[in-house]
This record gives C-alpha cells, sequence and structure tokens, in this order.
C-alpha cells in the first residue's frame, strides 16, 4: 500500500528530475552506482519527488530506477517518479521502476503541438485517445499520475485545455505543463498558467490537482518562467541541479528555491529543501556527470560568493551585507569567498591565509605579501593552491607520500613518445623509471605508475592556461578512481610545462587516494591528514 503525501497551498512541491532530463545532456550519462549516490543527496536536500529515470530507455536504466525506489523512496523519503511516453509497454515497464517505493509516482507524456503531432504522425483526436488509454494505464497502477503535454507552450490553448481536462477525468493527480523548447516568455507564460488552472474542467482551485512547470532554458528564461508560473498558480516545478538537462539544459533548482526564499515578500510561498546542502550536491553532480559549473552561475558557481575588487573586500569585510543578498552559509559554503589578484590587499591576503589555516602576521606577513605581489602580477587569479604552495615554500615543507624530483620526455612526429621520472617516497628513497606511451602526459603518467603501483582509473584531465601569451601557466586537475570503489580523488598541479603540471596533478591525486584507502607501508606514521596535496571535494 502506497503511502501519500498531503501538499498545502503554500509549498511548492520540488520535483528533480536531474536524474532523467539532466541525464541527458550530452556526455552526462551516469552509472546505477552514481545515480543512487546522487539520489540520496537529493532526498538529504529534501527534494520532495525524484524523477529517478526513464525506464524503458535501457535495462541499465530500469535498474537505477528499481534501485531507488527501493532504498531512497523510504515511507519518509520522496515519492519516485518513473518516466514513460503514452505507451504501453512504456508504462508497464515504468511501474515495474517505481512499484517497491513507498510513494511511487507514473509520470506519462504525449507531444501536443502542431509541430509533435506531425512528428507522431497522428491528429489532435488521436492524441486523445492516447492520452485517455496511457493515464488509464497509469492509474491502475498506482494512484499518483503526472501527466505532461509536452511542447505546450506551442500548444493551442483549446486543444491544451481538451488534453489536461481528459487526463484528470482519467485519473491524473499531477497536470505538468512543459516549455519543451524553451520558447516562451514569462509574462505570456504566466498568463497561459492562470488561464488553464482557471478554464481546464476539474482542475480548478479546490481540485485537489497540482498544476506544475517544466521550462527549459533555451532563451536563457528557465528560471523567470517558472517563477513567473508560481506567481500564476503553479505548485510543483521541476528542475534540476546546475540546470542540466538536454540543449541549454532545464530549469536550475538552486536558483528557483534561492529566489522563492531570498524574496519571500514577492512569492509568499516555502519549500521543503534543506539549501544548506546545495554546494555539496552541485559538486556531487558536476563531478559524476564531469560537468563543471560555470564561473559565474548562480548560486553554486565559484564566483557566486567571490569578490576581488579591494572596495567589494573591504566592504564585505566589514558589513557583508553590502555586497551580499544571501549568506554563503545559506547554500552550504562556509563563508564568502575572497579572490586574491593583483588589485588585493594585505587586509584580503591576511584574512585568506587565515581562513586556510596559517596565522601570519608581521614580518612575516610582509615577506608573504611581497611574493605574492610578484604571483599576482604574472597570475590573473592567485588560487588556494598557489597561496599554500607558497607558504610551504616560504616556512615549510610538508610531508607527502610521493614527490616529483625530476622529469624529461621525448616527443614528437619521429619515435615514440618517452618519458623518465625520478620520484622520491616519504621514507627519502628515489625511484627513476621510464615508460613509452600514445603521448608525453600518457608516458609520464605510465611511468608514475610503475613506481607507485597502486591501481586505479583516470576518469578526468583537463587543462587550460590562467595567463595569456607563450609563458602562460598551465594548471591541470585530474580525477582518478580506484578499481570497483565507486569513489573518485582529485589533484591539481599548476606550472609553466604543462606536462610537469600534468605530472604534478597526477601525484597530487594519488597521494590523496593512498591517505584516504591506505597502501601498505606507504601510509605515514601521525595523521594522514597532513599530507600535502591539491583535491577536489568529490569524494
Amino acid at each position: 500500500m502506497s503511502v501519500t503525501r498531503t501538499y498545502d497551498e503554500n509549498t511548492v512541491i520540488i520535483f528533480d528530475t536531474t536524474l532523467r532530463d539532466g541525464e541527458q545532456s550530452p556526455g552526462a550519462t551516469l552509472s546505477s552506482a552514481e545515480k543512487l549516490e546522487i539520489a540520496r543527496q537529493l532526498s538529504r536536500l529534501g527534494v520532495d519527488v525524484i524523477e529517478a529515470g526513464f525506464p524503458a530507455a535501457s535495462p541499465d536504466d530500469l535498474k537505477a530506477v528499481q534501485r531507488i525506489a527501493r532504498e531512497v523512496g523510504t515511507p519518509d523519503g520522496p515519492t519516485v517518479a518513473g518516466l514513460a511516453r503514452a505507451v504501453e509497454s512504456d508504462i508497464r515497464t515504468a511501474w515495474e521502476g517505481v512499484k517497491d517505493a513507498a510513494k511511487p509516482r507514473i509520470h506519462t507524456f504525449l507531444g501536443t503541438s502542431p509541430s509533435h503531432l506531425r512528428m507522431l504522425r497522428i491528429d489532435e483526436e488521436e492524441g486523445l485517445k492516447r492520452i485517455r488509454k496511457a493515464v488509464t494505464l497509469a492509474k491502475s497502477f498506482c494512484d499518483d499520475i503526472e501527466f505532461s503535454p509536452m511542447d505546450a507552450g506551442r500548444t493551442d490553448m483549446g486543444y491544451l485545455i481538451k488534453a489536461c481536462s481528459l487526463a484528470v477525468e482519467c485519473g491524473a493527480t499531477t497536470l505538468n505543463i512543459p516549455d519543451t523548447v524553451g520558447y516562451v516568455t514569462p509574462k505570456e507564460w504566466a498568463e497561459k498558467i492562470e488561464y488553464l488552472i482557471n478554464e481546464t474542467p476539474g482542475a480548478g482551485p479546490g481540485s485537489g490537482v497540482i498544476w506544475s512547470v517544466h521550462c527549459h532554458n533555451d532563451l536563457g528564461m528557465a528560471t523567470a518562467n517558472t517563477l513567473a508560473a508560481v506567481q500564476a498558480g503553479a505548485r510543483q516545478v521541476e528542475v534540476t541541479i546546475n540546470g542540466v538537462g538536454e540543449r541549454a539544459g532545464n530549469t536550475s533548482m538552486e536558483e528557483v528555491v534561492m529566489a522563492l526564499h531570498t524574496r519571500k515578500s514577492a512569492y509568499d510561498v516555502r519549500t521543503n529543501i534543506d539549501a544548506t546542502q546545495f554546494m555539496k550536491t552541485s559538486r556531487m553532480v558536476s563531478n559524476y556527470m564531469g560537468m563543471p559549473v560555470q564561473p559565474n552561475k548562480a548560486i553554486v558557481g565559484a564566483n557566486a560568493f567571490a569578490h576581488e575588487s579591494g572596495i567589494h573586500q573591504d566592504g564585505v569585510l566589514k558589513d557583508a551585507e553590502t555586497f551580499e543578498i544571501m549568506t554563503p552559509e545559506s547554500v552550504g559554503l562556509t563563508q564568502s569567498r575572497l579572490v586574491l589578484g593583483k588589485h588585493s590587499g594585505r587586509h584580503a591576503l591576511k584574512v585568506r591565509l587565515a581562513e586556510l589555516g596559517f596565522n601570519v602576521d608581521g614580518d612575516a606577513l610582509n615577506q608573504v605579501f611581497g611574493r605574492f605581489k610578484d604571483l599576482a602580477d604574472a597570475k590573473k587569479h592567485v588560487t588556494d593552491a598557489d597561496l599554500e604552495a607558497l607558504i610551504a615554500d616560504e616556512f615549510h615543507k610538508p610531508q607527502e607520500f610521493y614527490r616529483l624530483e625530476d622529469i624529461q620526455v621525448a616527443c614528437g612526429t619521429m619515435g615514440m613518445p618517452t618519458a623518465t621520472i625520478r620520484i622520491a617516497n616519504n621514507k627519502g628513497e628515489s625511484f627513476v623509471q621510464a615508460a613509452v606511451g600514445t603521448g608525453p602526459v600518457d608516458a609520464s603518467y605510465r611511468a608514475i605508475d610503475a613506481v607507485v603501483d597502486v591501481p586505479n582509473t583516470l576518469i578526468e584531465y583537463s587543462v587550460h592556461s590562467v595567463t595569456e601569451g607563450i609563458d602562460a601557466l598551465g594548471e591541470v586537475t585530474v580525477r582518478i578512481s580506484p578499481p570497483e570503489s565507486g569513489r573518485t580523488f582529485g589533484g591539481y598541479g599548476a606550472d609553466s610545462d604543462i606536462v610537469v603540471a600534468s605530472v604534478k596533478a597526477y601525484i597530487a591525486a594519488l597521494n590523496r587516494m593512498i591517505a584516504a584507502m591506505g597502501h601498505g607501508d606507504i601510509v605515514p606514521e601521525g595523521d594522514a591528514a597532513t599530507v600535502n596535496i591539491r583535491a577536489d571535494e568529490s569524494s
């Protein structure tokens, strides 16, 4: 017997489709294990409905939905939904996927716009017949049924009302109105939603039917359209973490939730979301999908709570509200981030060093500040890794499992790319190893593996230039994963020689993995957390 969750009219239901629509982003395919971990985090975040996938899409998708239904769809957890076309086999498979959840939902859809009907090679009457058959079948399996008239933004209002009214008549409890191609504007979208709520037979105010919206971001208006729909009476929003999704993506959950929270006087509604989980969830989705979050992304971007201008830094240090309309703590950050560059002053440097655990003052601060200014002149952005390296070089040498001593590579159109490296371990021993690879970085990594001998898979390698010109400083980030662990470990390296930076990043990731996993007598005495590594937070 399924559990029914009730909602009040002042609560906006958060329907997350990161695992379904979000995964349809090119290159964003997730494994069953990764889907489960994200679903668990979405549950901690407090989402009301998780669209766990499209069960009919593949056996692996069905398996992932089933596992999420069993392990995350508990009585006190979220509703678990499975998507299905208005096709009998899809609906039966969707039910197989979600039936073990305490609160299962079948979400079925059919295109209703002229272009979508042409794509299906049917007319409006045939479309209504399919809607009736699909919703009736879905209702025979569970009580919670959602129907979506796909491409509603370009569907004739008269036909849209017929389709929605029929779906309710056949048992749909949620009517989701999708702007499938991101075509509408906020004003017309609000008018459309309000008209549908008031004019659809059996689905008006007080009927118990929940009106929902699903907006795409093709014209950059997904969040604005979603918020406009909420003001017009919609009480469910379909969203994704980081706004991931097909083409330009979906409505960003964090943007909608924080807009409703920050501008309470404008919207007068609430959600069940624990916003302090946003940063952790954002990073998890970004890492698993391999899709970096743009730095200027609202709420969760690296620059969302970052300040480099001296005036801004001074203002924030004195009173955060001077330049911040919400606190970084409210979305899961510990505090604002002062971006250090050539415009920054001694005050900002001292504060940032203290945040990193380095209490530097007096002559020592002057000494570090001089070196910082030299570095800031050469680099556009001085990272935390740069500061820690600067402090280490200036005052102490932290313990490492392995460190690079020397490297030499040979590559080109003639011969085979070869790398020779010398690595030292934390016992003071040095090892020299040569290897051949498909390129200089591959050869270098093969040589390192021959010395370190810690099995792993390289799952991400990213390189970018920090400064302009032929002498640009290159930064490399990598992610590696031990066999069958499901965990990932990141590493960072920077150098004017990109091969050297690549080696530094790989060794940093290995050091982090060794610290976390433990590998025999490699682990040093004392607290392994003191190992100096450059890493992300993805494990």
